[in-house]
């Protein structure tokens, strides 16, 4: 996921962009712990999504004010 394709979401898409992050990050830790997880370098790539996101909705907030 790139920057700018988050930027253009709206606030709302962000939030729930954000839980279903979250939860995919829960899924992959969980996968890893029984040992069922492929690919172990999308735990971090979902992990680097999640901090895009909230960047983003920082910066909205900011711009608002």
């Amino acid at each position: 996921m790139k920057a700018n394709d988050v930027r253009k979401l709206s606030a709302a898409e962000l939030e729930t962009k954000l839980v279903d992050l979250k939860k995919d990050l829960f899924n992959l830790r969980l996968q890893h712990a029984t040992n069922q997880l492929d690919n172990p370098l999308r735990i971090a790539e979902v992990k680097k999504d999640i901090a895009r996101v909230k960047t983003i909705i920082r910066e909205q907030q900011l711009a608002g004010r």
